[in-house]
């Protein structure tokens, strides 16, 4: 299991951040302040950390500066978006830089990108009874082996990474398809009725009316 370190001062910030991470199958711990997250990296094992730079206590770059030896890879996560305070954040060696307010399918994917870099990536994502394992890109439902078409498969991945999410048409679109791709809402209104029909997700996978999809 990854477990991420949020560190955020910010309260709803952060339980939005732990709630999306959480339910993308992740093992997440909060911290409000830069002394309590220093005393949880001292005591525990994190793969990743996500860290605001206002922090009352002990700023993010001056705990940064603790968190480099362990080799353990940060994200930052700031109001903070001059160029400056970038080039600031990757030259200390941050694997990444996110500004406030972001989407959190942007967030998803980054922290995705980052744990990838790192060997860390999930290897088995799970929802309900069914099983992704992203390694052998082989998905099983109650133990039985599902065929998805590679399209079907990048599409049920997507999903479930990002339950409880509502993804556009052209966000759809733009990371199976490609951002060239000439958009045809048939064919990825097809595909999504081939995943429900093989992965029984009629419920649970929503339309949202001229927007996107949603699993839930």
């Amino acid at each position: 299991m990854i477990k991420i370190l949020i560190v955020e001062d910010e309260l709803p910030i952060s339980k939005l951040i732990e709630m999306n991470l959480t339910d993308a199958g992740y093992t997440c711990t909060c911290a409000y302040d830069g002394v309590t997250a220093a005393d949880l990296i001292e005591k525990n094992v994190y793969d990743l950390i996500l860290l605001d730079i206002m922090l009352p206590g002990l700023n993010g770059y001056e705990l940064f500066e603790y968190i480099k030896p362990m080799n353990i890879p940060v994200i930052f996560i700031t109001a903070k978006a001059a160029l400056t305070d970038r080039v600031r954040g990757l030259h200390l060696g941050a694997e990444d830089y996110i500004v406030k307010p972001f989407e959190v399918l942007e967030l998803l994917a980054r922290v995705e990108v980052v744990l990838r870099r790192y060997n860390k990536s999930q290897r088995m994502l799970t929802y309900g009874d069914v099983t992704i394992d992203t390694t052998g890109m082989v998905v099983t439902k109650a133990g039985k082996i599902i065929n998805l078409t590679p399209k079907e498969y990048d599409l049920a991945t997507l999903f479930v990474r990002n339950r409880n999410i509502t993804l556009s048409r052209e966000r759809l679109f733009e990371i199976v398809w490609g951002s060239d791709y000439d958009c045809d809402t048939r064919t990825l209104d097809l595909h999504v009725l081939r995943i429900r029909k093989k992965l029984g997700w009629d419920k649970c996978l929503k339309t949202i009316h001229r927007i996107g999809y949603r699993l839930e």
